[in-house]
C-alpha cells in the first residue's frame, strides 16, 4: 500500500465511520482509528488488501459490531468509582491516627490549656459559657485564652513535626 492509496481511501473510512459510529455507540474518530489499526495489523500480517475499498467497509462494520457488543457488555457504575464523602479504611486509619495524635497534644499543653482545648475538641460541643463555668473563668476572657493555648498547640504540633523529619 502506497501513501497515496492511503490518502485516497481516508474520505471512505471518514463517510462509513461517521456512518456506523452513531449506531454502535461510538465516536467516529475512534472508529476510524480502530479501523486504521486493523489495517496496520492486516498490512503487517498478510500484506495489502486484494479490494482496499471493499476491505475497508467490511472493516468498519465488524469494528461497529464489536463497538455494539462492547456498548451491551459494559454496565454504568451506580455511584461513581473515586466518591471520597465516605472514606475507606486507608482514610479512617489515617484520619483516627491524626485525632489519636491531636488529643496526646492536648494533654501535654501547660495549665488549663490542656483542659480548654480538650473542652473545645470535645463531642459534646459545649458553649463558650458551659466551657467557661467548667474551668471557673469569664466567658469574656474565654477568647484571648482560647488563642493562647491555640497558638502554644501550633507550637507543640510544629516542633514535633520538625523532630520527625530527618535533616542533612
Amino acid at each position: 500500500m502506497t501513501p497515496e492509496m492511503l490518502t485516497a481511501l481516508r474520505p471512505l473510512l471518514v463517510v462509513e465511520a461517521v456512518a456506523e459510529a452513531h449506531a454502535c455507540g461510538m465516536e467516529p474518530g475512534d472508529l476510524e482509528q480502530a479501523v486504521w489499526l486493523r489495517l496496520l495489523e492486516r498490512l503487517a500480517a498478510d500484506g495489502p488488501p486484494a479490494d482496499p475499498p471493499g476491505w475497508l467497509r467490511r472493516a468498519v462494520r465488524s469494528e461497529a459490531r464489536r463497538g455494539r457488543r462492547t456498548t451491551r457488555l459494559e454496565l454504568p457504575y451506580r455511584a461513581e468509582p473515586a466518591d471520597d464523602r465516605h472514606p475507606g479504611p486507608e482514610q479512617q486509619a489515617l484520619m483516627e491516627a491524626g485525632r489519636r495524635a491531636l488529643h496526646a497534644a492536648v494533654g501535654r499543653l501547660p495549665g488549663r490549656c490542656s483542659r480548654l482545648v480538650a473542652a473545645l475538641l470535645s463531642s459534646q460541643d459545649p458553649t463558650y459559657r458551659e466551657i467557661a463555668g467548667e474551668l471557673g473563668i469569664s466567658q469574656g476572657s474565654l477568647g484571648p485564652e482560647r488563642s493562647k493555648c491555640l497558638g502554644c498547640l501550633r507550637r507543640l504540633l510544629a516542633a514535633e513535626v520538625a523532630a520527625g523529619e530527618r535533616r542533612g
